[in-house]
């Protein structure tokens, strides 16, 4: 059955909402402008996003201009849940992501990858529990299993994200209409809405179930790309925080794990850059 590309979405700053587009290029770090700002958190250290301040997931972010080679983190328009505005730009915008958060934080642009330390992991506290600790990122009880992480890259054992970009693991999330409405079908009660999963290619197909699950190892031809689809995403507790209209709800994990594994979607990576647009088809090769 043919997959369809129906959105693309990118998102210009860590964790918050983003847009669509019509078009893009697929390079090598993913779409020009994705998760090009973060931030930092200056109580505890290191780069923090929804898992940390999950008020970031109600906030909404716009490129002001288009990615270049030469400034690959254009200004972005960021609008609080309030309504209010501020620019990446403003000198007062830290002060006021500040206290929209209720912690200290710094908004920071993409530096080269060659600046290591920028994009080094602290190390944990001398009494960290690290079960404790991933059982509270991926939202998972005592009673579930936790995630396979083996197949997350090395470099993010001593790096919070690949250095010279602010993605998770991969520059790709691709997700499938059939495994959203799967969700959705599961579990009725709950609203499975695309906003919780953050995608950023939609693809639509007819083909039931959880179609990218079987995807892993395999490439496809996008466009002019080709992409290599890495690993299942196994899904956070993001998920589960209000997002705008949204309201909290930890059964969503408990829904994916029951469901599928605690995962949905595929990260995937850029093995050949090329244009896409909605309306292209993906042929898996």
């Amino acid at each position: 059955m043919p997959f369809q590309l129906t959105k693309i979405y990118r998102y210009p700053v860590k964790s918050m909402g983003g847009h669509t587009l019509t078009q893009t290029s697929l390079t090598g770090n993913g779409i020009p402008g994705d998760r090009c700002w973060t931030l930092r958190d200056e109580e505890r250290g290191g780069f923090k996003g929804g898992k940390r301040f999950p008020v970031l997931m109600s906030m909404q972010a716009t490129l002001k201009a288009e990615p270049s080679s030469q400034n690959p983190s254009p200004a972005a328009e960021i609008q609080l849940p309030d309504g209010s505005r501020v620019d990446t730009s403003n000198k007062q915008a830290n002060d006021i992501l500040s206290h929209a958060v209720g912690a200290p934080v710094s908004l920071w642009p993409l530096l080269p990858a060659e600046q290591l330390d920028h994009y080094r992991r602290r190390p944990p506290a001398p009494d960290t529990n690290r079960e404790a600790a991933l059982r509270e990122v991926f939202a998972r009880t005592p009673q579930e299993p936790l995630p396979d992480l083996s197949h997350f890259p090395a470099e993010l054992m001593t790096y919070e994200s690949p250095p010279g970009t602010y993605f998770d693991a991969f520059p790709l999330l691709v997700l499938s209409t059939s495994a959203l409405a799967g969700m959705a079908d599961a579990a009725p009660q709950h609203q499975m809405d695309i906003r919780r999963f953050r995608p950023n290619l939609l693809l639509d197909t007819d083909e039931p179930g959880f179609p990218e699950n079987q995807w892993a190892g395999r490439r496809g031809k996008l466009g002019k790309a080709i992409i290599k689809f890495e690993m299942p995403c196994p899904r956070c507790i993001m998920t589960t925080h209000p997002c705008e209209e949204l309201p909290k709800d930890p059964a969503i994990m408990r829904a994916l794990v029951e469901h599928n594994q605690g995962n949905l979607g595929i990260y995937a990576s850029i093995e050949q850059p090329g244009e896409i647009r909605v309306g292209d088809q993906l042929r898996l090769l």
